[in-house]
């Protein structure tokens, strides 16, 4: 069932299953809840209290909105869980959520317990001409940025096709007429643009403040990165030492949590067993 939670510019619609210690959902930009509607029942059945929220702009969410920065969104993260009792929760985020879990988890280290980021854009980005030579990564980027700068439902969709590599959800058809549906509706594409506009740079000047561990989930396929290894060991190095671990998802694009719900659940509940047993 949807809820919504007032906050500072806006409205936000969320939606919570299960029962004990919180877990909050925040998707990519261009989505919704949804991109998790196969990994909240299971970490519902796991024993959490999950809540899979639709960021600024998505969904069900208000449209317009004054800023589409991480920085904002983890301001709306962290409203969430003080709304949701406080915490502490775990944060998962996924694309430019990642990076606003890197802010919340900085900024309200007594809210968050731990952070888990799938294909995250948390650091400043910068392109070598040596990446260009990765087809992948050449063809993602070109369709990004197109999709970005004549805000093209088209080119996202044709973007979506390479961020989801081989295996596919078995509702992608009804998934992608989703995604555009949404993305026909005032405000939508405009949230998209605006978000993709925005730098990372914030979320890195916050990680070697991060004091909860931190797991970092990259897609091998991934076509954001020419070596998306290298960037997520990267975002590793920058937090402070011990506390983040990085996992590769082989055959996963920009989207491992649709992709491979199932094994991203199993990652998740692993790392949140280990961070249990060092307490």
């Amino acid at each position: 069932m949807t809820e919504h939670l007032a906050v500072d510019g806006g409205t936000l619609a969320y939606e919570v299953t299960g029962s004990g210690p919180l877990i909050v959902l925040a998707h990519g930009m261009g989505d919704s809840r949804a991109a998790y509607r196969a990994v909240a029942p299971q970490l519902a059945a796991a024993g959490y209290r999950v809540a899979a929220v639709d960021l600024r702009g998505c969904g069900e969410s208000d449209a317009d909105w004054p800023q589409w920065s991480r920085t904002a969104i983890a301001g709306d993260l962290t409203a969430l869980i003080r709304h949701l009792g406080g915490g502490p929760a775990v944060l998962v985020g996924h694309s430019i959520s990642g990076g606003a879990a890197t802010i919340a988890a900085a900024r309200e280290p007594g809210l968050i317990s731990a952070v888990v980021e799938l294909a995250p854009f948390t650091r400043k980005q910068s392109v070598r001409l040596a990446d260009l030579r990765v087809r992948r990564f050449r063809r993602g980027m070109a369709r990004l940025l197109g999709a970005g700068v004549f805000g093209s439902r088209s080119l996202w969709r044709s973007y979506l096709d390479l961020a989801y590599p081989g295996v596919r959800p078995a509702d992608w058809d009804e998934r992608i007429a989703r995604i555009d549906a949404l993305l026909r509706e005032p405000g939508r594409m405009k949230a998209l643009r605006g978000m993709g506009r925005t730098t990372p740079a914030d979320a890195g000047a916050h990680l070697a403040g991060v004091r909860c561990p931190v797991l970092v989930v990259m897609g091998t396929q991934d076509p954001d990165w020419a070596d998306p290894h290298a960037e997520g060991a990267a975002i590793v190095d920058a937090l402070p030492p011990g506390l983040g671990h990085l996992e590769m998802m082989e055959g996963a694009g920009h989207y491992p949590h649709d992709q491979f719900p199932d094994r991203v659940v199993a990652l998740v509940l692993a790392f949140l067993r280990a961070d249990a047993a060092r307490a």
